[in-house]
């Protein structure tokens, strides 16, 4: 068997066509348009994905302000959220640990008695107070101060919890 060698497919190999003319021109940039949406939506991604700030605006069925907070990895994310000053809020908490945690939102008294490990165990009768089972989602509400009321924290106290890390604040805004 002989090999022949066709000189006509040599052009399209290196990037010409087979007829010999020469290939479009590739573009050089993206119209000024796309650019900017390109743009807008890295930044958009980068301030959801950090996690900083989430202001309470969204509406679930109970029709209150809701905000969305995941434990993942012993954290909360995001670990700072903004309310409306006096607004009651719903928190929607889903644990994606393989371990259980607990959410409690309140002034810095209610997180003293949690610290020190009473109680362990929160149904959710009390308003920002209940147990999040490893991979559950559950909610609460809590009712924030009027303007000029100071930030009230959240977190879990199980043990070494929020020395590890685990809480956040509700900036009140």
């Amino acid at each position: 068997m002989t090999l022949v060698h066709e000189p006509e497919a040599v052009p399209a190999l290196r990037g010409g066509t087979a007829d010999g003319a020469d290939p479009p021109p590739a573009p050089t940039e993206r119209a000024p348009r796309s650019r900017r949406l390109i743009v807008v939506a890295a930044i958009a991604g980068a301030v959801l994905a950090a996690g900083i700030t989430w202001l309470a605006q969204s509406t679930g069925s109970s029709g209150l302000p809701t905000v969305d907070i995941t434990a993942r990895y012993s954290r909360f994310e995001p670990d700072r959220v903004t309310v409306k000053p006096g607004s009651t809020v719903r928190f929607v908490i889903h644990n994606a640990d393989p371990i259980d945690h607990e959410f409690i939102i309140g002034p810095p008294g209610t997180h003293d008695i949690h610290e020190r490990g009473e109680p362990h165990f929160h149904t959710g009768a009390v308003p920002g107070e209940v147990t999040v089972p490893a991979g559950a989602t559950v909610e609460t509400t809590w009712t924030f101060g009027e303007a000029g009321s100071p930030d009230v924290a959240y977190g879990c106290h199980l043990a070494g919890h929020w020395d590890y890390g685990m809480h956040g604040k509700a900036l009140i805004r």
